[in-house]
């Protein structure tokens, strides 16, 4: 590979450069190492240390990486399957080739954890403090999780008959298969965390005083289907879809007929229309008021829907429904960009439209608490996640925040940091983030062209035959080469190419895991090992004069 055209980030090393006139106790400059934070892991909501865990993988080590990984993370197999990887849109790779494929590296080890039952250590000492759950979705067996690891008492009270939330109740199962969920959500119950099922809390500052409890998070998905004001016949059939994707689980089959459509532009929407073509439907039409570039469902459960045979009507609303068909009112952009009716009307035959149309959170068990703040529907928290109840905090879909399945796990992890520290008499100060590490840092000389790993999907025409997971994962052979393509941006992976070009010999090796140090009283500031370090991980600093 050719040699790339990048502005160095290291001194030059020119004969005729002042540097050159500069060495020994004349040193101008010298070396030190650094840490960068990739922008893999800022970029990831649940706070993962990407770059941590594929440094394991790279090396075959997996189980060392699964640890590494479910330090921030309980839940490989799902985030690997359901996250929608904003880590890899940050990847630096990407602006070279692709970017590293680190939600299938995920998945794999997720999914060889599973397989060899590799387990959450119990906590060595008790707290002595117990603290209450509400809802088992994604934020709330997070915070279980991180709670038990720090060794208090954590006890689930679950409103439904099974654990899982909106990762069981609102993605299908074509998506993910509820023998990976039910794996990861026991691995958590193995560690001591207590679940009960079919208990609704009615209000949460008395189930914290009846139960003995010192803390409470309340982690209730949003479960209630948002409606719209769409004039209906006696005899039309309107659904919305967390009912229908709930009765699927529930396994009830809602009649949805021949001819299904969709009304909304989000993965919900999506969702419904797979599943009608899945139960037999001849057309799953999404009918959206804006264009496919304003959808907020994600690209490439859009592009699996059209593989599917579902059908988009771009730019346009329904403004009436009776049975058998719907009348759509077409949209037109105006000149800020937002869709405006035109007046111009046609009919949709349709034995039944389903909306999807976004969702809330039922906050009943909070009336009447005296300090707790609802506004937009969300629950105000401070900093530490806390609400204005001393003891109760809050997070997922119960407080403003992108509604997803990687934020919900995020707020989970953030939350139990906070109680912990509350429940100590203690504030949490997070550590001071590191400055980005940046592709004009990299030595991308040292890197070869390496195509990003394509997953395996299911055959278009073999998908409307039931539930059976359309993207498959990884093997244990291109799980290695994916994570192998990772460039360690802004840390230092123990290359030794500092090592190797010192001209002074004045780079010591530390041993293994503990990378190098600089004698300086050696080092005469030549900068070779900035300029020859593929990560950017050494910085040419001024000396102290």
């Amino acid at each position: 590979m050719d040699k790339p055209m990048v502005k160095p980030f290291a001194i030059t090393l020119d004969p005729g450069s002042s540097l050159a006139n500069h060495t020994g106790s004349w040193r101008t400059v010298r070396p030190v190492y650094v840490h960068r934070l990739p922008p893999c892991n800022n970029g990831c909501p649940a706070g993962e240390d990407i770059q941590g865990w594929l440094f394991h993988a790279e090396s075959g080590d997996y189980e060392k990486a699964w640890h590494v990984l479910t330090e921030n993370n309980p839940f490989p197999a799902i985030v690997g399957r359901v996250c929608y990887h904003p880590c890899e849109s940050a990847c630096n790779r990407g602006q070279i080739d692709e970017p590293v494929s680190i939600h299938a590296v995920e998945r794999f080890l997720g999914d060889e954890a599973i397989k060899r039952q590799w387990a959450f250590p119990r906590p060595a000492q008790r707290s002595g403090k117990r603290v209450l759950i509400v809802g088992a979705g994604p934020s709330g067996l997070s915070a279980a999780y991180h709670l038990a690891r720090l060794g208090h008492e954590v006890e689930i009270h679950e409103a439904g008959p099974m654990a899982g939330g909106m990762l069981r109740f609102g993605i299908p199962k074509y998506r993910l298969p509820r023998d990976i969920l039910d794996a990861e959500v026991a691995r958590i119950l193995d560690m001591g965390v207590r679940l009960h099922l079919n208990r609704k809390v009615d209000n949460a500052l008395a189930a914290k005083q009846e139960g003995g409890f010192d803390a409470v998070f309340l982690a209730i998905g949003a479960h209630i289907a948002k409606r719209a004001y769409i004039p209906a016949g006696a005899a039309a059939r309107v659904l919305d879809a967390v009912s229908v994707l709930h009765d699927m689980e529930a396994g009830e089959r809602p009649l949805l007929g021949r001819r299904v459509v969709v009304y909304g532009g989000g993965n919900s929407a999506i969702d419904v229309a797979r599943t009608a073509r899945r139960l037999g439907a001849d057309e799953a039409i999404i009918v959206y008021r804006r264009t496919r570039d304003a959808m907020p469902a994600h690209p490439s459960e859009v592009h699996e829907a059209e593989d599917e045979g579902v059908l988009f009507r771009w730019l346009s609303t329904i403004t009436q429904a009776d049975e058998g068909a719907l009348t759509i009112e077409k949209m037109a952009l105006d000149e800020a960009g937002k869709p405006q009716p035109t007046g111009e009307f046609e009919t949709l035959e349709a034995d039944s439209l389903v909306l999807a149309l976004g969702q809330d959170v039922d906050l009943g068990l909070l009336d009447k608490i005296q300090g707790i703040e609802i506004e937009g529907g969300v629950v105000k928290v401070g900093e530490n996640m806390m609400t204005g109840c001393a003891g109760i905090f809050a997070g997922g879909d119960m407080v403003p925040s992108e509604r997803t399945v990687t934020v919900g796990i995020g707020h989970g992890k953030k939350a139990a940091r906070h109680i912990h520290a509350w429940l100590n008499g203690e504030l949490y100060q997070k550590p001071p983030t590191p400055p980005i590490a940046t592709l004009d840092r990299i030595n991308r000389w040292y890197y070869s062209d390496a195509p990003k790993t394509v997953q395996p999907e299911l055959d278009a025409e073999r998908r409307l035959d039931g539930f059976e997971e359309v993207v498959h994962g990884l093997n244990a052979d291109n799980a290695l080469f994916e994570a192998r393509r990772c460039l360690s941006c802004g840390n230092c992976f123990e290359c030794d190419n500092c090592y190797g070009v010192c001209p002074d010999n004045a780079i010591k090796k530390l041993g293994p895991g503990q990378g190098f140090e600089i004698d300086y009283d050696f080092c005469k500031g030549c900068g070779l090992c900035a300029a020859e370090c593929p990560c950017g991980a050494i910085d040419m600093v001024p000396e102290d004069i």
